[in-house]
């Protein structure tokens, strides 16, 4: 037979003298040494061969999970149950269900935030009692009727549902106006305005303006009435083939050099069709205050014009 082999070395000193044999307790305690170490020994390479093999499943969890995450974070989320689907469509200017359709992503475009609902109301509240003309029904203007109590409150919406969510009243007036013109017709209407005379500054009746810009549907309560507040928040002009606000604007301005003093605010002065349009026909010069998307004209009755601005 084969000679036994050890996994360890006999613990002996070789080159040394031959010592008296140790006493058994001696020898007992120098085997269960002997044992632990050989045990201890062959346990170390089994846990070596495992550490590899731990490292690999571990880099493998971590790179499935990556992939996990990115493929959640890159697909798009669910609506929530029971929210309307949008449909993506391909809209005419002369559509009316394209032109009062509002997308989700711009829904919330023209809501006030706080520190423009407080400038709004501050503005108001200084000139209460007084005729106060909105373009755009959103539910924050709600409560501009009721702080102008004693005065008169005309909002002009093109949206037919949020008009029938309103009440009118003996001091509050509701109508419905057709905006004839859309988003991206803005600079040709800018171009027109500067080029046809019957787009001056001289008022004319907006129901016998041949200007483009004039809003000739306007009731005639509201055509002749001299507002003291206009506040221009409507229509929503968020997509090219909705309507802008290029006639709002410049309606606005009209009606105001009509009376005495007539603060005008513009929101979402941070469009570029508002922006143009309010430096057009409002002036840079007659900007008083401005609050986040909010800018305010302060218009004096200009009879004799010629031009909206002079340099």
């Amino acid at each position: 037979m084969p000679p036994e082999v050890f996994l360890c070395h006999p613990l002996v000193t070789p080159l040394i003298p031959i010592l008296p044999r140790a006493s058994s307790k001696s020898e007992q305690s120098r085997t269960v040494l002997h044992n632990k170490y050989c045990q201890g020994r062959s346990m170390v390479s089994p846990k070596r061969k495992l550490i590899p093999v731990l490292v690999f499943i571990l880099f493998i969890a971590s790179v499935l999970r990556l992939l996990r995450l990115t493929i959640i974070t890159s697909s798009p989320s669910l609506p929530p149950a029971g929210s309307p689907l949008v449909r993506q469509q391909k809209c005419s200017s002369s559509s009316s269900t394209c032109r009062n359709n509002i997308s989700p992503a711009n829904a919330n475009a023209s809501i006030l935030t706080e520190k423009e609902s407080r400038f709004l109301l501050d503005l108001v509240s200084r000139r209460i009692p007084c005729k106060l003309l909105v373009f755009g029904l959103e539910p924050q203007y709600l409560s501009l009727a009721s702080l102008n109590a004693g005065g008169f409150t005309v909002f002009i919406e093109d949206n037919p549902e949020k008009i029938s969510t309103m009440r009118a009243t003996n001091e509050t007036r509701v109508y419905k106006v057709e905006y004839q013109n859309i988003a991206a017709e803005a600079y040709k209407l800018l171009k027109h305005a500067r080029e046809n005379p019957d787009c001056s500054p001289r008022f004319h009746p907006p129901k016998l303006s041949r200007c483009k810009l004039a809003l000739t549907n306007l009731p005639h309560e509201v055509a002749n009435t001299k507002w003291d507040v206009v506040v221009v928040d409507g229509p929503h002009g968020d997509t090219p083939v909705s309507p802008g606000r290029m006639a709002a604007i410049y309606t606005a301005s009209i009606l105001a050099r009509k009376g005495n003093v007539t603060d005008i605010l513009v929101h979402d002065v941070d469009r570029m069709i508002e922006k143009w349009f309010s430096r057009e026909f409002l002036c840079e010069k007659n900007l008083v205050s401005s609050k986040g998307r909010f800018w305010n004209f302060r218009i004096f009755r200009e009879s004799n014009a010629t031009t909206f601005c002079t340099i």
